[in-house]
């Protein structure tokens, strides 16, 4: 018989990139972002279905109702908007909530800067490898919008949501950000971009935008309650405040922020000073799981109250980022437990979470102390129960996982890409050493 059960609202994953598998896989364990990233080509999709399919069902397993995908890396087997069609189609039959935003870069495909002083440093061979694999013509601003509106009318529906998708200022020229900020104020299509992830990209964005990065983001309209800005790593005291006052949502992604060395988010700041603010896995859960109960629990921990100040924090906490993590993605409702809401809820296994069972325990206490994704039992996201057991109910995982597994292990070794990396990487290196100064 089934023992004691403990049901919650449901988790979202309010910023990820659906990866197929861990990058650490592919050698990229613990580069700093500007090296990660390319690094992270390695693992672009064999099969834009199964690619997608296996991070979402991760997802449903580890509890979360909603996720969103920024949808970084094409497999470049499909037009676009099929590619996007696959996604959904993952999306639907593992039965998350998934928002979509296709990602865009038109400016420093390599560096913070001009590509050429980087490529004049590589053999010819290595240079012709690396400009097959980054140096694509990029959209005009008038024709990546007109392409997220059609992936809308392709794919949007009950579960499915989609957002402008600018991969950050440091990789988007102006005249995309602002035609990216004009449709949105227009239509009201939510956006989500990076901001400040490193300290590379604070040093650049100084440089850049002396007045401040987040202040030109409200000088051309991007800066509003429709903008999602993921990390926020380096974002300052006076940045944060803009934000807060314009009721922009802020992602921390505290492992992925561990993993790339990016630093430890003011995420406590954030929230002090009134910022609107929420969870993603970013693809790097710290134990590489997409355990997103774990990462709610390190979030906490790390930036709630100390000492004897909000013992309560917990719940207030737990109910901000599901309901800000939401309202973020475009979900209906806040995600309370009450008639009428969206039925979005997971069941843990309560005797597993109390394991001594020697007194009574809050089992909000238990979840804060020890949850993972182990004591998922079963996952419902709109009336539909999407995990079962602790099974995903919609699709095999394991068997897309071991598909995956194998096509990379056939692709990856071949991949000229791989050859190139060890001079192509002391070539990056060695420019933010000089530029920058974080070598």
């Amino acid at each position: 018989m089934p023992g004691r059960r403990l049901v919650m609202p449901a988790l979202v994953n309010a910023h990820d990139h659906a990866r197929p598998l861990s990058l650490t896989s592919f050698g990229a364990a613990f580069l700093p972002l500007e090296t990660w990233l390319p690094r992270s080509a390695l693992a672009t999709p064999p099969d834009a279905y199964l690619a997608a399919a296996a991070p979402l069902a991760r997802a449903a397993r580890a509890g979360c109702a909603a996720v969103m995908v920024h949808y970084t890396r094409p497999s470049g087997r499909l037009p676009l908007l099929d590619e996007a069609r696959e996604v959904a189609r993952a999306a639907r039959d593992v039965g998350v909530r998934m928002t979509f935003a296709l990602a865009v870069r038109d400016r420093n495909p390599l560096v913070y800067g001009a590509s050429d002083e980087v490529l004049d440093d590589l053999p010819a061979g290595t240079r012709a490898a690396i400009e097959a694999a980054f140096l694509r013509p990029a959209p005009s601003p008038a024709e990546y919008v007109a392409l997220t509106e059609a992936i809308a009318a392709a794919i949007e529906g009950p579960t499915v949501a989609v957002q402008f998708g600018p991969a950050g200022v440091q990789w988007c020229s102006r005249p995309l950000l602002e035609a990216v900020a004009e449709r949105s104020a227009l239509t009201g299509r939510r956006v989500h971009m990076h901001l400040l992830e490193t300290a590379a990209q604070r040093d650049w964005a100084r440089r850049e935008y002396p007045q401040g990065i987040v202040r030109f983001l409200k000088e051309i309209g991007l800066l509003s309650a429709r903008l999602t800005l993921a990390h926020c790593v380096h974002a300052d005291a006076e940045e944060r405040a803009l934000i807060a006052e314009a009721g922009a949502m802020i992602v921390t992604n505290f492992s992925s922020n561990l993993h790339l060395r990016s630093g430890i988010a003011p995420f406590r700041e954030a929230r002090a000073q009134g910022c609107r603010v929420c969870l993603g896995l970013d693809g790097l859960a710290f134990d590489e799981d997409d355990d997103m109960l774990r990462e709610l629990r390190l979030v906490q921990a790390v930036h709630g109250p100390w000492g004897f100040a909000d013992a309560d924090d917990r719940r207030r906490f737990l109910a901000a980022v599901i309901a800000e993590g939401r309202a973020s993605l475009g979900a209906p409702g806040p995600g309370l437990l009450e008639a009428g809401a969206p039925a979005d809820l997971m069941v843990l296994d309560l005797d597993a979470l109390d394991r001594d069972a020697i007194l009574p325990v809050d089992p909000l206490d238990l979840v804060f102390a020890r949850a993972t994704a182990a004591h998922v039992r079963d996952v419902v996201v709109a009336g539909r129960r999407v995990v079962a057991d602790g099974r995903v109910t919609g699709i095999d995982l394991p068997a897309a996982e071991a598909e995956l597994r194998a096509r990379y292990r056939l692709a990856v070794p071949r991949d000229p890409l791989l050859r190139a990396w060890p001079r192509y990487e002391r070539a990056l290196r060695a420019w933010y050493a000089r530029r920058i100064g974080c070598a």
